[in-house]
Parts: structure tokens; sequence; C-alpha cells
């Protein structure tokens, strides 16, 4: 006795040949239309490279913003070391916390437009853009 397969068992199996054909055909066709990618030639300047300054002149130059100073590129950097504040303690924190409401109408979820809408109209003498109507909604 033989086994009988089950016809949609059987076509199921085709169709599943049929589709794999299908996908390495794609690949195939897709592979050969991509072609070779050609980043650069290879063009190389045979023009001799004449020097004006000796690398000493050059090494000299380099230097020269960074002599009695640290450089900004060195890890002991501090851009901070010879900062002086105009303003005190107390007239920065009076500052952020004027500012505090601006801050958070800016990070709100309308990205502040409802704050610019109230602050434009508080201002009563304002420039008017060209093109902007009077009574703008």
């Amino acid at each position: 006795m033989h086994r009988q397969v089950h016809r949609p068992m059987l076509e199921t199996l085709w169709i599943g040949i049929i589709m794999n054909r299908k996908l390495v055909l794609a690949i195939v066709a897709a592979t050969i239309a991509a072609g070779n990618a050609f980043a650069d030639d290879d063009t190389i300047d045979t023009t001799p490279f004449v020097s004006t300054k000796s690398r000493a002149e050059v090494q000299a130059e380099l230097a020269r913003p960074y002599q009695g100073a640290v450089s900004p590129w060195s890890p002991q950097y501090n851009q901070l070391t010879e900062f002086k504040s105009r303003l005190t303690r107390a007239q920065v924190q009076a500052e952020y916390i004027a500012a505090r409401e601006e801050v958070a109408a800016m990070n709100g979820e309308d990205s502040g437009s409802a704050y610019l809408a109230r602050r434009m109209e508080s201002q009563v003498n304002r420039t008017r853009l060209a093109g902007q109507p009077l009574n703008a909604q």
C-alpha cells in the first residue's frame, strides 16, 4: 500500500516551490541590475610638491596661538579659568525664574504657540511684518 497525498497538500507544496523560484529569480534579477559600484578612479597626482617653508617654520606657526596657554585640545584645558561673570548670583537666579514660564511654554505640547499668541496680544505697539494682517486670527 502506498500512502495517498491529499490534493490540497500537494497544491500547497507546488505553490511553495513556484514562490521560491520567483523569489530566487527576483534576487538574481536585482543583483544583475545593480551592477558594479565604482567608488572612484585611481588618479594619482604626479605634480611634484615644493614647500615654501621648512618643517621647523610650520611647527612654529602651529604652536604660535598656544604660546603661554594650554592648547584647547589638551585634557588640561579649562575654558572657565578666566571667566568672570558680570551678574551676581541673585541676578542670575531672578533671570532664571523670570524665564521659567517662557521655557515651559516653548517646550509644551504646542511648542509655545498659545504663549506667543498671548504675548502678541499684550503688545500694543509692535512691529508688523509685510503681509501680516491687522486682525490675524
